[in-house]
Formats: structure tokens, sequence, C-alpha cells
């Protein structure tokens, strides 16, 4: 089992919870989100420039944001990335909904990454893909990630899911085909992230894979609703226990 210290992103919806993972402690990336757009929901500029706001200055955390799960549009994602750049994001997320091979993939992204670099080169780029996208009508296999993100010159590969349900990421890889992308990832010097639906009975699972970031809302939110509960600072402890134990 690998010994890398496997970080956390939270994603917040509010400033209110944007508070309560600073305070917390622990959480490397502060993760702005709208769960009532989608997977990677886009939340608002205004949003995204107070929670950069509430991190300290010298303080090692990040702020993401999410732009949305994308249709193919790649003029639109990069107008959106550049958004979220200027408001002050340190990290970009787009999730791959509408490309529907690499081919578009690397298009989109390499418009998000032009526009998101020529800007600040040291803003980083994040290729998301859905596990389940057996239910989707479109968006790249899983193993396409890695190969998108680093030909369009981005950081990190990453697997969410698209429907959010009581199914997650387990549902629909198991632990080898996440080995299996991982290490392509790797190969490409990309880092690693995974997220979706992740519960405390997948920590173990999450061990043995040993992806550089887990994204997570679910686990940390009250009554484990993404939408209608809230970020609780003992749910992220706990989350934090079970992790680093």
């Amino acid at each position: 089992m690998a010994n890398n210290k496997i970080e956390l992103l939270v994603s917040p919806k509010n400033v209110e919870e944007a508070k309560t993972i600073i305070n917390a402690g622990g959480v490397k990336y502060i993760d702005c989100k709208n769960p009532s757009e989608g997977s990677l929901g886009a939340n608002f500029p205004w949003m995204i420039k107070a929670m950069k706001d509430l991190i300290p200055i010298h303080s090692s955390q990040l702020l993401s944001a999410a732009i949305g799960d994308f249709p193919y549009l790649p003029g639109s994602a990069s107008l959106a990335a550049l958004g979220a750049a200027v408001a002050g994001a340190d990290i970009i997320k787009v999730g791959l909904k509408g490309p529907t091979n690499e081919e578009q993939g690397i298009k989109l992204m390499k418009n998000v990454v032009k526009a998101v670099k020529e800007f600040n080169k040291k803003i980083m780029v994040v290729v998301a893909g859905y596990a389940d996208r057996s239910r989707m009508n479109s968006s790249p296999d899983f193993l396409a990630i890695p190969t998108i993100a680093a030909e369009s010159g981005s950081d990190f590969a990453m697997l969410d899911t698209y429907i959010k349900d009581e199914k997650g990421l387990f549902d629909f890889l198991n632990v080898e085909q996440l080995i299996e992308f991982k290490e392509k990832a790797q190969n490409f010097n990309l880092k690693v992230a995974l997220a979706g639906k992740i519960k405390h009975n997948d920590i173990l699972k999450i061990k043995q894979i040993s992806p550089d970031l887990i994204g997570v809302r679910s686990i940390v939110c009250e009554g484990y609703d993404r939408n209608i509960g809230l970020i609780k600072a003992d749910l992220i402890e706990k989350l934090k226990m079970n992790l680093y134990e």
C-alpha cells in the first residue's frame, strides 16, 4: 500500500460552509461548487471570490472551482474557465459531459487551458470524467481522461459520478480499474483525483488505490445529503480520522 498522503478536497456551496472547512483544518482544497447545477455545478463568480477571500494569505490551502458538466462547447468552456480564474480560483475543474471521444475532449480542454494559462500560468486545470458514463448519452471512456488531460496541457485527471443518487464510484469501477487509471495518469505526470459519493466503507479501497486526492461533499454533510445538508466540522473530523488512521 502506498504511503503518500491522500489530500482532501471538500466542496462547499456557500461562505458558511467554506468557513467550516477552513476552520476544521486538514483540508488542502476548498472546492467552490453549486450542487443544484449538477455533479460539477458552477457557482457564481462572486461566490468564488468570497471563498478565496476567506483563505489566509500564507495558507497552503487552495481554492478550486467547478465550472460545470460541460457540453461540447469549447468556446463557452474557455470563457467560463477564464471567469473562474479572474474570480480567484487556483484550480479549475471541467466535467466532460458533452465530448464523446478523446479528440473532442482534447479540443475542449486545450481551449480551456489556453484561456486559463494565458491569464495566469500558475492556475491548475482538472479534467473530470464520469465513472458512470454507462448511464449517460456521451462523455469519454474513463481511461481516455488521462490522455485528454495530458494532450491538452491540464494538470489533474479526475473521475466523479454524473448522476448523484445512492450509487457511487465503486458501483461502476473496481479497484483494479482505478489503479489502472491512476497509473496511466501518473505516467503522464498528472495528479490523480477520485470522487463520486465516496462512503466510509470505501476508504480502505481508496487507500489501496492511493490517489493524490479525493473529492467529497455528501460524506461531510448532515444526513449524507449533498443538496439539503450542510457541511459539518465533526463529519470532516470523522473522515480525516478514517482516512489518516
